[in-house]
């Protein structure tokens, strides 16, 4: 009897004891299981997502790449526009001898990913097969276009994510709205986190070093050349430069009739030129100025800030769309050539290293001022002998 009531009770136990081993894994599973969550991506689609999942990215559109580059990892690439392949024959020229730092940090990398399409500014059209050849299993885009971002969705049977910078680009809240939103996609939200709080910082000791400087103290400035769809001029400039904005600089340029990067009259320019008392010229367009100099120098020569001697080369910053950590920088520099006073413990060099490190993880100044169209970095221009 006794033993018959032992083999009872050994039984039961054993049963409890399976039972709870059989629960456990259960549990364990729920726990471990990547939580998914609704995220509405840059042009206001909701998405249902699981943060940390994705293995397999493709960017595409002006600018993607860029963004993830900064917060993503770049190992998790599957392919790559063409536009960022750099040992592709067919590389737009428009672009040779510029510096894009993230193709400079990654191109090795880029360049050994298949193609996922054409890109370039031109490229207005996802190319849905070739992305499936590369089989991601999320996109992230720079096509502000919900219907296309939907039918690209359907098409792929992946989620398509939309990034978006605005006019500001780097000081816009659509450029903290995407790096935040790349940092949840992706589990790096400490990535994003620090790289805003680095660009907040940056912009606010702009802001800080200026704040104070009466406006008739302030020197009138010209920028021009800024790229817009490939280089452009001297005549390609803006009213509404958000660099201008944060650093408090007066810009020479007000009363036009659109926002935004256009190309003023060669009668304007040569009206505005009695006031232009610094001239900030984008190191792109330096290729279109010199023929034009050549052709007609009085147009220049007439501008106060080319009388006196006061032309300053600053880094492209846009080639196939804007590159945040040199537009950054350059607003530093273009501080520095407003208020020498006030900036004169800056050294470009050492600004533009510290930037591209909080970028890119790799200082690169000299990288940047060593390719052709860069000339030699930051600097104040001999007009006479570098427009020869």
């Amino acid at each position: 009897m006794k033993n018959r009531l032992f083999a009872l009770v050994l039984a039961l136990v054993m049963a409890l004891s399976l039972f709870g081993c059989g629960q456990k894994p259960a549990a364990d599973d729920t726990g471990d299981a990547p939580e998914t969550v609704t995220v509405t991506d840059m042009i206001g689609r909701e998405l249902e997502l699981t943060p940390g999942s994705y293995q397999r990215v493709v960017c595409i559109g002006a600018g993607a790449l860029r963004l993830y580059s900064y917060v993503g990892d770049v190992s998790l690439l599957c392919g790559v526009e063409d536009i960022d392949n750099t040992t592709l024959s067919e590389r737009p020229q428009m672009f040779d001898g510029v510096a894009r730092p993230y193709v400079m940090v990654y191109g090795d990398t880029f360049a050994a990913l298949p193609s996922c399409g054409v890109g370039g500014p031109n490229a207005q059209a996802a190319e849905a097969e070739k992305i499936l050849s590369c089989t991601p299993d999320i996109i992230v885009s720079e096509y502000e276009d919900t219907d296309k971002a939907d039918a690209l969705q359907q098409q792929t049977g992946v989620p398509v994510v939309t990034l978006r910078t605005g006019v500001d680009g780097v000081f816009s809240d659509d450029f903290r709205s995407s790096i935040t939103l790349l940092g949840k996609i992706f589990g790096k939200e400490t990535r994003a986190a620090e790289l805003l709080s680095f660009v907040e910082s940056e912009t606010a000791e702009l802001g800080r070093r200026t704040a104070d400087i009466a406006e008739d103290a302030k020197p009138s400035v010209y920028v021009c050349g800024l790229g817009n769809w490939g280089t452009t001029n001297h005549l390609m400039t803006v009213q509404d430069y958000s660099t201008f904005r944060v650093a408090h600089i007066k810009n020479a340029v007000s009363g036009l009739s659109a926002s935004g990067i256009q190309p003023i009259e060669a009668e304007k320019f040569t009206a505005l030129g009695a006031d232009m008392d610094i001239m900030l010229i984008d190191a792109a367009a330096v290729k279109n100025i010199k023929p034009l100099y050549a052709e007609d120098s009085g147009m220049f020569d007439s501008c106060k800030a080319w009388q006196n001697g006061q032309v300053y080369l600053e880094m492209a910053y846009n080639a196939y769309y804007t590159n945040y950590e040199i537009a950054l920088a350059n607003a530093w520099f273009a501080a520095k050539c407003a208020y020498p006073d006030q900036f004169a413990d800056i050294d470009m060099t050492e600004k533009l290293n510290e930037i591209t490190g909080a970028f890119l993880g790799k200082g690169i100044a000299e990288d940047i001022y060593r390719m052709p169209s860069s000339f030699g970095g930051y600097q104040q221009i001999d007009t006479a002998a570098f427009f020869r």
